[in-house]
């Protein structure tokens, strides 16, 4: 039979008032309170109608504590495109606002052992109980390796597979970049410049080489390629050279919407009518796209969906769950006012 003992004095009932209650000592009602299997069901049944008779709510940070947890996740990055970020700061907190996490976000220095070292410091310091880890710093040499030595579960995002993290989230750019090319040759297009990212990432020589290949297959050969970084100046730099040449490329593509972007500018600058004399496409499906004039050709790629679930598997990984079995969504070419076939002067 329960006790009648209640909290008093107006403070919110306790742990010991349940235990109390229930006739049960606190570490009893911890156990049940974290499903630990060491209860039997009567016992377990007295805690449940005491925690239910004294409306007694569990403190999450208290649990944390007696848990070993700090309940914070880490999102590492090293992207300055802010409407990137921002989607996928909004898909990580979708999973961890419904999971009783908080999230902090740490910018990592750029590339080498610094970097690595970076992360580690940043996870010690937060005490975060894991990381979900973006590109281009889910590429960075020695990291997975080193967030394992030091006992600190993770997953990335990728646009290729990495060993040593708990999980990887795959983007498929490279088949996403060759649906630009077949897009571009359905067009009519042969005259074709490309603008990548930095070759130093995953992300850029996936999406360059899935582009290059498939116009190959198309018996199309580039007709010039620059490099860029993925910011709006490089677009700007590389479209002013691209459309000063003698032969001028009829399409451009470049590797995120914020470089195709500058394209679009330089275009409007030069009083080159897009699309009917050149076609512009880019890549991130973000939302300026939709801004620009005309509209931009992009690929989806949906990363606030990625990036909540490489959060879901990193939390399952925490918490000692069976990773939940996902979907991973599909990249796909949105095509819109920037792109059309060539002028017929240039077939």
């Amino acid at each position: 039979m329960l006790s009648t003992i209640i909290a008093t004095g107006g403070m919110e009932p306790t742990i010991a008032d349940v235990a109390e209650a229930a006739g049960v000592s606190i570490r009893t009602v911890s156990r049940v309170l974290n499903d630990s299997p060491k209860v039997n069901k009567e016992t377990r049944e007295k805690i449940k109608y005491a925690i239910d008779k004294l409306n007694f709510k569990p403190s999450a940070r208290a649990r944390a504590l007696a848990m070993g947890r700090s309940l914070l996740i880490g999102m590492v990055h090293n992207d300055r495109n802010a409407l990137v970020l921002d989607s996928v700061q909004r898909g990580v907190a979708r999973e961890t606002t419904r999971r009783g996490y908080e999230v902090i976000s740490h910018s990592v220095v750029d590339g080498g052992p610094l970097s690595v070292e970076d992360v580690i410091a940043f996870a010690r310091r937060s005490r975060v109980d894991g990381l979900v880890v973006l590109p281009p710093v889910s590429g960075i040499a020695g990291l997975p390796e080193a967030l394992k030595a030091d006992h600190v579960p993770s997953v990335a995002l990728s646009a290729v597979p990495i060993g040593g993290y708990g999980a990887v989230v795959l983007s498929a750019e490279r088949e996403a970049a060759g649906q630009v090319a077949t897009h571009l040759a359905e067009l009519g297009h042969r005259k074709i410049a490309m603008i990548t990212g930095p070759q130093d990432t995953f992300s850029a020589i996936e999406r360059r080489s899935g582009f290059i290949d498939t116009l190959a297959s198309a018996g199309i050969e580039l007709l010039a390629e620059l490099e860029g970084d993925y910011g709006h100046a490089s677009g700007v730099a590389a479209a002013n050279r691209l459309l000063a040449m003698k032969v001028r490329p009829t399409a451009v593509f470049a590797a995120n919407d914020i470089m195709a972007a500058g394209v679009l500018k330089v275009a409007s600058e030069r009083k080159i009518a897009v699309p009917d004399a050149l076609s512009v496409v880019g890549f991130d499906g973000s939302m300026i796209a939709e801004m620009l004039t005309p509209s931009l050709t992009t690929v989806s790629r949906p990363f606030g969906e990625m990036a909540e679930i490489a959060t879901l598997l990193l939390l399952d990984l925490v918490e000692g769950r069976k990773p939940a079995s996902v979907v991973l969504p599909g990249l796909y070419l949105i095509p819109a006012g920037s792109s059309a076939p060539p002028p017929p002067e240039s077939r």
